[in-house]
């Protein structure tokens, strides 16, 4: 296998891993693009999510920007 194959090969990989991520996440009430984000850079931490149990209660929600900045002053 060449260098090309090898880099396709993980590219799948991650945008696929990536993709579960983000449909497992959601499905165990977690924070998708968190998920997302770290299984498309690191696929085998998609063990990890199926391993985390389903979170009771409301969908996690990550603060908007202006959210954020009324907490510095």
């Amino acid at each position: 296998m060449t260098a090309l194959s090898w880099i396709v090969l993980w590219g799948v990989t991650a945008m696929f891993s990536a993709a579960v991520a983000g449909g497992l996440a959601g499905y165990k009430n977690r924070d998708y693009s968190y998920w997302m984000g770290w299984c498309f850079l690191f696929p085998p931490l998609l063990i990890v999510l199926v391993l985390l149990p389903h979170l009771k209660g409301p969908r996690p929600k990550r603060p908007s920007l202006d959210e954020e900045d009324k907490h510095w002053y």
